[in-house]
């Protein structure tokens, strides 16, 4: 099965969009392995503060005595979405955010939807080739429950549900403010983030 090519539409890469200055939320979503995490590094050390819908995920993973794969990261997340509304992960970091803040992980059009209402948010979408990417995760080394292009293929589809509970990646992707397709070197993705601050 082959992975779904989420190019922006014509011109939305071309002119950044304007953000006020003052208290701004910077949310990312995209693709397994597309730069969300370098695009979190970089806000980080432009003295935004940190947050993942994943880490909310990881400690009730952690109280659970499960380790954090994938899969577990998956149906946890999609189990709290069920149980507590499809926007409960972005509430609950929220309560946390003070001041400029980078929030990572967004993986569901309700989640964007809430977040949407907090002035100054902008959401950021990043995609690259699927192969690319899966050369990306196979060497950070996390635990991704794939170890074949095809597996990592299979296992991102899963994330393309439209179950209001579910992980949607294709309805974040377009409602993304900007997508960046991030298929360069680092030093070319950190030039576009810095159109934005």
């Amino acid at each position: 099965m082959k992975a779904q090519d989420h190019r922006p539409p014509e011109g939305r890469n071309s002119t950044l969009p304007q953000v006020k200055k003052g208290r701004r939320l910077v949310g990312l979503t995209g693709t397994n392995g597309a730069g969300k995490g370098e695009a979190a590094a970089f806000f980080v050390n432009h003295g935004y503060a940190y947050f993942s819908l994943s880490d909310v995920i990881r400690e009730k993973l952690v109280a659970a005595g499960l380790d954090s794969s994938r899969d577990n990261l998956i149906r946890t997340g999609n189990d709290l979405r069920k149980a507590r509304g499809p926007d409960i992960l972005a509430r609950l970091v929220m309560k946390k955010v003070r001041g400029k803040a980078v929030i990572d992980s967004i993986r569901n059009a309700a989640e964007i939807v809430y977040l949407k209402k907090h002035k100054g948010f902008i959401l950021l979408a990043f995609d690259a080739p699927v192969a690319l990417r899966f050369e990306r995760v196979l060497k950070r080394g996390r635990d991704e429950s794939a170890r074949t292009l095809g597996e990592f293929i299979r296992k991102e589809n899963e994330e393309r549900s439209r179950d209001a509970a579910a992980q949607q990646l294709d309805a974040c992707l377009a409602l993304a403010d900007l997508t960046i397709r991030n298929e360069g070197s680092l030093e070319e993705l950190h030039r576009q983030l810095e159109e934005l601050l």
